[in-house]
C-alpha cells in the first residue's frame, strides 16, 4: 500500500533578484511502513519537500497524494482535518506549550480531535510509558530535559495512531546518545505500529537508521539506496 505519492513537485522560492528551485521535478513513492530519512545539504530542498507531503507547504505545480487522497488542492479545512487524522508532526523546536503537562501536550490533539476526556487520560498515559516517559506526566516542558521533550513531542505525534509521521531534524537539539535513544524508539514504533516515518536531516547517525535513505540536491533527487530490509 502506497502511503505518499508525489508528482512532478515543482516549487520556486524569491529570494533576493533571484529563483531559488526548492522543489524541481520531483518524484517520490514510499510504501505503508516505510521508514524514510531525506538528506540534503541546506537549501537542498528536504524541508521544503517534508512540508509538501505534511501539507503545510503547497508547491507551485505537481500533486501530493497522502493515504490515497490527494492534498495538494484541498480547501484549508479539508487539509487541516486530514493533517489531524493521518499525519503525526515532529519538529525540531519541540513546540510544546510550556503551561501544559507533559500529558497535557500529548492530550491536546486529541482534545481537538473531540476524544473523550477519560479515553484522553488512558491513552496519554499509556503513550507516555510507551516512549519511556511514566512518573514524568506531569512535570511541565521547563522541568524536563530535552531529550524527555522531545519524548512528549513524539507521544504527542503518535498517540492518535496517524499512518504517518514527519520529523524535521528531531535530533539537532539532542547529544549523541539521547539522539540513538529517539531513533531507536523510532524504529520500534515503524515496526510495532507500522507506522510510515518519513525524516529530513542531515545527521549521518540518524541516517543509518534508515530503511531508504533519499539524497536531494538543488531540489532534485540524486540518489535513492535501500538500506535496510523493508
Amino acid at each position: 500500500m502506497t502511503a505518499v505519492r508525489c508528482i512532478d513537485l515543482c516549487k520556486t522560492y524569491r529570494q533576493g533578484d533571484q529563483d531559488i528551485k526548492a522543489l524541481d521535478h520531483v518524484d517520490i513513492e514510499i510504501t505503508q511502513g516505510g521508514f524514510v530519512c531525506l538528506s540534503a545539504p541546506s537549501g537542498g530542498g528536504k524541508t521544503t519537500l517534508l512540508n509538501a507531503i505534511g501539507g503545510l507547504d503547497i508547491p507551485d505545480s505537481g500533486e501530493v497524494w497522502v493515504a490515497g487522497q490527494r492534498i495538494d488542492n484541498l480547501s484549508k479545512g479539508d487539509l487541516a482535518a486530514l493533517r489531524l487524522k493521518e499525519i503525526g508532526f515532529v519538529f525540531q523546536a519541540y513546540n510544546l506549550i510550556p503551561v501544559l503537562t507533559a500529558r497535557e501536550n500529548v492530550e491536546f490533539v486529541m482534545q481537538v480531535q473531540g476524544v473523550a476526556p477519560a479515553d484522553r487520560l488512558q491513552k496519554s498515559k499509556a503513550i507516555l510509558e510507551e516512549v519511556g516517559l511514566q512518573g514524568l506526566e506531569d512535570r511541565r516542558p521547563a522541568e524536563m530535559s530535552g531529550g524527555q521533550q522531545q519524548r512528549v513531542a513524539v507521544a504527542r505525534a503518535i498517540v492518535s495512531r496517524p499512518a504517518l509521521v514527519l520529523a524535521d531534524e528531531p535530533t539537532a537539539n539532542l547529544d549523541s546518545k539521547t539522539s540513538d535513544g529517539l531513533m531507536e524508539l523510532f524504529v520500534e514504533l515503524n515496526e510495532n505500529h507500522n507506522t510510515t516515518f518519513i525524516i529530513a536531516t542531515h545527521d549521518q547517525r540518524v541516517m543509518a537508521y534508515a530503511k531508504r535513505l533519499i539524497k536531494m540536491l538543488d531540489g532534485r533527487i540524486v540518489d535513492d539506496i535501500a538500506q535496510r530490509a523493508a
